[in-house]
C-alpha cells in the first residue's frame, strides 16, 4: 500500500487539514478513504482533504506520513496529479 499523508497544517473552518493521496492508484486511495470513513465529497480530484484527527487514524492504519513536498513529488511521479482547471479572468 502506498497511501501518503502530509502534515495537517492547512487551516479551514477552525481546524487543520492534511492531504491524503496514493502514489499507486485512485482505486487504492478511495478504498483507504472508505476504511477511514471519509466521505467521497472530500475527494478533490487527486487527493482527499482530511482533518488532523483523521490524519492520525490514517497513519495508524498504515498511511505513510511525508512532508507536503514529498507527497506532491510522489503524486506527480506516479502520473496521478490532476491540475484544477481555472476559469478565465473576467473580460474588461
Amino acid at each position: 500500500m502506498a497511501v501518503l499523508v502530509d502534515p495537517a497544517v492547512w487551516p479551514f473552518r477552525d481546524m487543520l487539514w492534511a492531504h491524503l493521496v496514493s502514489d499507486v492508484s485512485y482505486e487504492e486511495l478511495h478504498a483507504f478513504a472508505v476504511l477511514l470513513e471519509v466521505p467521497r465529497r472530500a475527494f478533490q480530484g487527486d487527493h482527499y482533504d482530511v482533518p488532523a484527527s483523521v490524519r492520525l487514524r490514517a497513519v495508524e492504519l498504515g498511511a505513510e506520513p511525508v512532508p507536503a513536498r514529498e507527497l506532491l513529488r510522489r503524486l506527480k511521479a506516479a502520473g496521478l496529479r490532476r491540475h484544477r482547471v481555472r476559469s478565465a479572468p473576467p473580460a474588461p
